[in-house]
């Protein structure tokens, strides 16, 4: 022992450097490791898929996770590009410190200061019991969350409960505070706000345990409806796949029509506002919500349903938008192109009148025998470029694995007749519906990888099926890998498309498909029809 002190001191210099390396080797393991290093999910539930179902049971809950602005600046854009630049632009200092405190946007590009509140972003969660199993869904508006930050509400969820387990979903809006460390300032991690996301944990903890302590007897009942793209959405990549369905449920206490929540699920980004609004926004989700409640206005309105409405998203890779989509006015006169929210509110109350006359028509289907069956899988996904050293760092999305991949999840649940698949990002709807291609001259001179369809086996025992997206994670846009294009020859028009850049590689959509499929076959054996 006494020699090696003596050869540690007779050479302080490589002493210290052997130790900086094992303190930096220590810190990377642990960066890469994440926060839950072993949290892993493998199960399906309940455990005897033939237990009867003792009625459904539906609680549902809301919390306001509206940013603070009593600790927060505000602005005013003098050069009007969205971007502050503190040489032209001024602020209100509100806490005197003379320093410029943010809440950043997200979407789009960053250095976006938000000026103040268009209407209250919510997250919205909805419990349901039966046959022995306990379900929360949480729909949140935000443009998406790591899967890590959705363990740590998981873990913070009262035991008591008896939770067996909780879906999330983010509406992807891009009019609300950066909760992905992309967006927030000149440089994005280091200007992250945590407070903001400590308040999203936070209220979507308040409102888990508000739904499942608010359940009471229910019926529910299903509809779809097929919304022509035009004036609603445009596929603004080629191949042109778009899914046109609205999928909807509303849930009525048990032998009444008083509602208790409709569910919507459509696939379109919330960015109708463009990048240079300054005001948060959920986007036309809001306004879609407010009409599926409370009704909306003659000329050409719709009487609403009460209760809560919640939006989930769907398939929105591809690129699922309205930015280039016209949204004509119910009043059959004016038309919306630029960003605006007239053009946001047009689109959302559309949709609601949609959703509304499509629960009232005689498409509408009881279901009859809503049990319960949940699988949820933690998987790990390959992942490429800058995304790979950005997570392998801790420093975005933490949970990477050496030779395995960022860990991340998928779920398969059945309520009855509905099945619903929960993707962790922005999936293709060609990959769910059909439609991959593989052109001569793209990256990958490889056949379609990602078939057959999802809905396919989706659809083989469940008699309404649905994406939701962003689901218990956000790991960007899921390119067939046959269609990934980014190096010449392009393959569509001569030029590259928007899309690669938000990916974390090539392998992403087929280890999605494959997991995916592979999880509703196993559910689709075990679920009695």
């Amino acid at each position: 022992m006494s020699a090696f002190l003596n050869f540690f001191r007779k050479h302080k210099v490589f002493s210290a450097l052997l130790i900086l390396t094992l303190v930096a080797l220590l810190w990377f393991r642990t960066r890469l490791a994440g926060p839950y290093p072993g949290y892993e999910l493998d199960f399906v539930l309940p455990a005897d898929m033939g237990t009867p179902s003792d009625g459904l049971k539906v609680g549902v809950a809301m919390e306001d996770i509206s940013p603070d602005f009593a600790v927060y600046d505000t602005w005013v854009d003098v050069n009007d590009n969205s971007k502050y630049d503190e040489d032209v632009d001024t602020y209100v200092d509100r806490n005197n410190n003379g320093k410029f405190d943010a809440i950043w946007m997200a979407g789009f590009n960053s250095n976006r200061p938000a000026k103040g509140i268009n209407d209250t972003p919510w997250v919205r969660a909805i419990a349901l019991r039966n046959n022995g199993v306990l379900l929360v869904l949480v729909s949140i508006d935000s443009v998406g969350i790591f899967h890590n930050d959705f363990v740590t509400i998981r873990k913070s969820v009262s035991a008591d409960l008896d939770i067996d387990h909780i879906l999330f979903s983010s509406s992807h809006t891009h009019e609300t505070p950066d909760t992905m460390k992309i967006w927030s300032g000149p440089t994005p991690i280091l200007g992250y706000d945590e407070r903001y996301m400590a308040l999203v944990r936070e209220k979507t903890r308040e409102a888990i345990e508000r739904a499942v302590k608010r359940v009471q007897a229910a019926d529910m009942y299903c509809t779809t409806v097929e919304i022509a793209p035009e004036g609603f959405v445009d596929d603004s990549r080629l191949p042109t796949v778009i899914n046109n369905t609205m999928y909807l449920m509303r849930f009525t206490k048990k032998g009444s029509e008083e509602t208790i929540a409709t569910f919507v699920n459509w696939g379109n980004h919330p960015e109708t506002l463009g990048g240079k609004n300054g005001q948060i926004t959920s986007d036309f989700p809001h306004w879609l919500r407010e009409g599926v409640e409370k009704g909306v206005a003659d000329p050409a309105g719709v009487a609403g349903f009460g209760g809560m409405c919640l939006y989930f998203q769907g398939e929105i890779g591809g690129l699922m938008t309205q930015l280039h989509t016209t949204v004509p006015h119910r009043d059959g006169v004016r038309k919306f192109e630029e960003a605006s929210f007239e053009k946001a509110q047009a689109l959302g109350e559309n949709l609601a009148i949609v959703a509304c006359n499509a629960l009232r028509s005689d498409r509408v289907w009881k279901n009859e025998n809503p049990r319960l069956a949940v699988a949820a899988r933690t998987i790990r996904i390959p992942v490429a470029g800058m995304y790979k050293y950005a997570m392998m760092f801790g420093l975005i999305h933490e949970g990477y694995k050496l030779g395995q991949g960022a860990r991340t999840e998928i779920n398969v649940i059945r309520i009855g007749s509905v099945l619903l698949l929960s993707t962790p990002g922005e999936i293709y709807p060609e990959i769910v519906e059909g439609g991959v291609e593989a052109k001569p001259g793209r990256d990958f001179e490889i056949d379609p990888v990602e078939v057959p369809p999802l809905r396919d086996e989706m659809e083989r025992s469940a008699r309404m099926a649905l994406v939701i997206g962003l689901a218990n994670d956000q790991i960007g846009y899921m390119v067939p890998k046959s269609q990934w294009d980014v190096e010449p020859p392009f393959v569509y028009n001569g030029k590259d498309q928007y899309g690669e850049e938000n990916s974390g590689g090539p392998d992403v959509a087929p280890t999605i498909h494959r997991e995916s499929l592979k999880m509703l076959k196993e559910m689709n054996a075990v679920f009695p029809e």
